[in-house]
């Protein structure tokens, strides 16, 4: 061969990177102007039925130091066990409930949802699930958006028998999906993203 090719180096891993926050939350990172309020900032908007929570999520790297920079999703059911559904007819409107909520990371790596304790809906199997909540996370270093749930310390009886955590073999990798509980109505999930206790991923 004339031109002989060249090996080529690998390709860097692309990352969510410093800017996924920027844009998910503009108002957090102190950008107006983009929207009144961060879209998921609040997810009730009127009378709601159920008990009254507040969600801590909070997101710790391998060295157990927070991860400042993370944002989290979440989605789950009313207290009426029913997710709100875009594509009805009236989907332009506000609901009282989104059951969607959107936060970035304070300086010490946690985020904060007020919403409702959610009802228990039905699993692949067509039994009840255990009342949870879904989680996703994106920050930097992150390549794809990390995919958990979380489960309520309170509801041991219906864990026990949920679908999705009796599909982890091992109990006590079960309980990295279990919030405590704590006064006031208020639960906190601690996401260990590598070493001991790492948390339970799922890949969908």
């Amino acid at each position: 061969m004339l031109h002989p090719t060249p090996k080529l180096k690998e390709t860097p891993s692309q990352t969510a990177g410093p800017y996924v926050g920027i844009g998910m939350t503009p108002n957090h990172a102190e950008i107006g102007g983009v929207f009144a309020e961060d879209l998921g900032s609040t997810m009730i908007f009127g009378e709601v039925a159920g008990e009254r929570i507040t969600l801590a999520v909070r997101v710790i790297d391998g060295t157990d130091a927070p991860v400042t920079d993370a944002v989290v999703e979440i989605w789950q059911a009313d207290a009426a066990r029913r997710f709100v559904q875009p594509m009805l007819p009236d989907n332009h409107s506000v609901p009282p409930f989104t059951g969607w909520g959107r936060q970035p990371a304070n300086a010490e790596g946690v985020t904060t949802f007020k919403t409702v304790k959610p009802g228990p809906v039905p699993g692949p199997d067509g039994r009840m699930q255990a009342p949870h909540v879904l989680v996703w996370i994106v920050a930097r270093g992150i390549n794809i958006g990390l995919q958990t749930r979380l489960y309520f310390e309170d509801e041991a009886a219906a864990n026990g028998a949920d679908f999705v955590l009796n599909r982890i073999p091992d109990p006590r990798r079960r309980q990295t999906l279990v919030a405590r509980k704590e006064d006031g109505g208020h639960y906190v999930l601690d996401v260990r993203l590598q070493g001991e206790n790492e948390t339970v991923f799922f890949d969908v």
